[in-house]
């Protein structure tokens, strides 16, 4: 029987549920145990892929080519586990197939109600996770707060399958906010015994309560949450903010948890856990090392979680090459308006992430014209290799009438198009290029030589876009300098390209980000990274200064 962990939110949103749900997945999986992980989405969209990232970070893509929340990004990176569309569901996604099925019958006429047709759906879906994935625990996390009226339907689903699979098979977690007053100095914890009143009166009771709080959380603080909210004082887990992302799951290491997860759910570990590989990735996090800058050059950089991964895998690769990355973060719009450049001429390498529209595109351009000029490393995600090939392409031909047609439909240098498979699409959710496709490397390219495998090797990449390279154009910029790196092994499509003699100027169509772990950096970020570090050490002799 697969185990359950539900997890909840109290008090506030962005309170960390979703790292701590991450973390709480890593002790269990170092204890032997299979661990997969879902997340409810209560918003009605269907998934997040035509939402703006201001609204809500990043959309993460997984290998079978859902779009998820960003969370599901913190799962993979923290469990190191491949997740599939299972492990994120949405109440737009539920009442779609509950709405389908009534429409074709399938409910012989009956009335539909919360009650039991879209519990019985999300219950669906949370044992759809255990078959798929074989797993011995999967944990569950319900965004937003409780209290929030479109979390009612999955909170009660979760109450339902308390029942279903036997509460000895299911625990729940209630992850919440304490506030410090500064006039008095002290935190507060009625918040949290009105947050889990709130919870218990929809028929659940918490088994473990995570404190979050930006102050230590004393010993009789702890008692007190235990008495009032009817839990063990072990069973109170303070949580500490730190300035290091990835200590949490040592941090819970040290309170027990996993320990008190398995008595209560009756588990066994198969071995002792090894947190020496983890705790060396936090010291070396925070050792002392020399910095490089990099610029990420984007249009929605009021939000840094709209580059989350992007952000998490450059600091991966500068763990690995034992130095600290600082992250300028450059408006595309400034660019273009004249400002910022001051910003960009004093970093030591550029990155341009993916996006969508035309706002701020001709600032992203004048980043590449810049890195190309200057022998500047670059790295292009996405549209950030679309760019750079527009770029060149303005270059190589003398003109600025090169472009995509996704910012001008009229272009007469069409140097990126519309997909032939994409041109008769009209819905935009879920219809692009999404997932994981194969892409061969050429030999003797820096993108071959970064992924050092054996000649002429495929490699798997996660796709998100629409747009590709025009094929009528490989032969003419070819011919001026640009290496076509990585091709679909079918030859149609570009995967990779690079400019020839630069240092490192190189983008990809797909998203490496998505796929770099903490403990084992993407090698194209990797790559960029030592380039990065070459170019800080021919300009400065020190090679940056440690913090």
């Amino acid at each position: 029987m697969t185990k359950y962990i539900f997890i909840t939110g109290g008090v506030v949103s962005s309170v960390g549920k979703g790292v701590t749900a991450a973390a709480m997945g890593r002790t269990l999986k170092e204890r032997g145990l299979k661990v997969s992980i879902q997340k409810l989405d209560p918003y009605i969209n269907v998934d997040p892929g035509t939402m703006s990232p201001y609204q809500h970070g990043e959309v993460f893509v997984l290998d079978d080519g859902a779009e998820c929340d960003l969370d599901l990004g913190h799962y993979e990176r923290f469990i190191d586990v491949s997740l599939s569309r299972d492990c994120n569901v949405t109440t737009g996604q539920i009442y779609s197939e509950v709405i389908g099925k009534e429409r074709r019958g399938d409910y012989l006429g009956g009335t539909i109600q919360v009650i039991p047709h879209i519990t019985n759906e999300i219950k669906r879906r949370m044992a759809l996770v255990a078959r798929h994935s074989g797993a011995d625990v999967v944990l569950v996390e319900v965004g937003g707060t409780v209290g929030d009226i479109e979390s009612q339907p999955f909170l009660e689903a979760m109450r339902q399958m308390r029942t279903d699979v036997g509460r000895e098979n299911a625990l729940f977690v209630h992850v919440t906010w304490l506030p410090f007053i500064g006039a008095t100095g002290e935190l507060k914890t009625k918040p949290t015994q009105h947050s889990v009143r709130e919870l218990r009166s929809l028929g659940l009771s918490p088994d473990i309560i995570v404190a979050r709080s930006d102050h230590p959380v004393s010993a009789d603080l702890r008692q007190k949450i235990a008495l009032f909210c009817d839990v063990t004082e072990q069973a109170v887990i303070p949580m500490v903010t730190t300035d290091v992302l990835y200590e949490v799951p040592l941090l819970l290491e040290q309170q027990r948890v996993a320990d008190l997860i398995l008595g209560r759910l009756g588990l066994t570990a198969s071995r002792a856990p090894d947190w020496s590989r983890w705790q060396a990735l936090v010291e070396e996090v925070r050792r002392p090392k020399a910095k490089v800058r990099v610029a990420m050059v984007g249009k929605y950089v009021e939000l840094q979680d709209a580059y989350m991964s992007v952000r998490e895998a450059l600091k991966h690769a500068a763990l690995a090459l034992s130095r600290e990355v600082e992250i300028e973060w450059v408006h595309s719009v400034d660019l273009e308006k004249g400002r910022a450049w001051e910003q960009l001429r004093g970093v030591d390498g550029i990155v341009v992430p993916g996006g969508f529209g035309s706002r701020g595109i001709e600032g992203k351009i004048a980043a590449a014209r810049h890195a190309r000029e200057n022998a500047v490393p670059y790295l292009g995600l996405c549209l950030g290799m679309q760019i750079m090939c527009v770029e060149f392409a303005r270059y190589a031909f003398g003109t600025d009438d090169a472009n995509s047609t996704e910012f001008d439909r009229g272009t007469r240098l069409p140097v990126i198009d519309l997909m032939p498979e994409q041109r008769s699409i009209a819905d935009l959710g879920g219809t692009m290029r999404l997932g994981l496709y194969p892409c061969q490397l050429t030999p003797g390219t820096k993108a071959d030589e970064a992924y050092d495998l054996p000649a002429g090797a495929i490699v798997q990449e996660r796709h998100r876009h629409r747009f590709e390279f025009n094929n009528i154009y490989r032969e003419p910029l070819a011919a001026k300098g640009l290496v076509f790196s990585g091709q679909s092994p079918d030859g149609r499509l570009v995967e990779i390209a690079e400019v020839a003699g630069h240092p490192f100027m190189l983008g990809t169509q797909f998203h490496p980000e998505f796929l770099s772990r903490p403990n084992r950096p993407h090698p194209l970020f990797q790559a960029f990274v030592a380039a990065v570090i070459a170019r800080r050490e021919a300009t400065d002799p020190n090679g940056g200064e440690a913090h």
